[in-house]
């Protein structure tokens, strides 16, 4: 799944469209633009798209559809929103009651599609770099924290900042805080480094999203706005139907991660 060629991100988008692939997408498809999903019914879809103008940190957009569209031009050839993802979330007024890995029978034509840029698209040049990725490492989902940072608010738009952790040496750090900074479409560079508590983070071994990874002696955990945070609005909020990805589980596009540097 380390190929650059196109194909290796359709791929991916054909594995979980026949549910071979039902597990996290870190480190698949190295080169290509992973991308977090929020949809949501037309008549909140301004609000959101101001929210995401609003909060461009954890909420960088890639791509809006078309109303009832399951596809956004330039993220693929062949896509398809309803099956192309590993595992979805579908929340009922604010409420999480499936986490199928198919929404084809929940779709509507008044759905609109927001893609928004994923931290998973700047480990690529991390590791390059030689800075270790732990949840890669350990073969685990990246670990996700509710943190005590308001979002600015967008109508019935609002909640707190969703963070990613990955531990790091200092000096590592250093190097991270550079070579993110490079990629403000898929969270820029991290929000705060050190003490979890400064950010409302009470337990770090236990993070609300995603898995818990080794933090070594000597290690720092370094935060990151993440592309979660819209799933904290949108259950504040209450829909009457909304579906993002769930944690972790990606829309693999063709874009090329090496496109969004700057």
């Amino acid at each position: 799944m380390n190929s650059t060629s196109p194909s290796s991100a359709r791929q991916v988008r054909l594995m979980a469209r026949t549910g071979v692939l039902s597990g996290p997408t870190a480190n698949l498809a190295a080169g290509f633009v992973q991308s977090n999903l929020a949809i949501l019914p037309r008549d909140l879809a301004y609000d959101f798209l101001l929210f995401c103008q609003r909060n461009p940190k954890p909420c960088p957009l890639l791509g809006v559809s078309e109303p009832g569209s399951t596809s956004i031009n330039g993220l693929g050839a062949d896509l398809d929103i309803r099956t192309d993802v590993p595992r979805y979330r579908v929340w009922e007024k604010g409420v999480l009651v499936d986490e199928p890995q198919d929404v084809t029978g929940v779709w509507r034509e008044d759905l609109v599609t927001f893609a928004i840029g994923c931290s998973f698209s700047f480990e690529e040049a991390l590791l390059a770099a030689g800075v270790p990725v732990r949840h890669i490492e350990e073969g685990r989902n990246v670990p996700m924290f509710r943190s005590s940072i308001e979002t600015a608010p967008s109508g019935v738009f609002s909640g707190p900042l969703v963070v990613s952790m990955r531990p790091m040496l200092p000096e590592d750090a250093i190097k991270a805080v550079q070579i993110t900074g490079r990629f403000p479409s898929v969270h820029g560079a991290p929000i705060h480094l050190g003490d979890p508590e400064f950010i409302g983070i009470s337990d770090i071994a236990n993070p609300d999203y995603g898995d818990a990874v080794t933090i070594r002696p000597g290690e720092i955990p370094v935060f990151w706005a993440c592309g979660v945070t819209p799933q904290a609005a949108i259950a504040g909020a209450m829909p009457e139907i909304s579906i993002t990805h769930a944690p972790g589980h990606m829309l693999v596009t063709d874009m090329l991660n090496i496109k969004l540097s700057v």
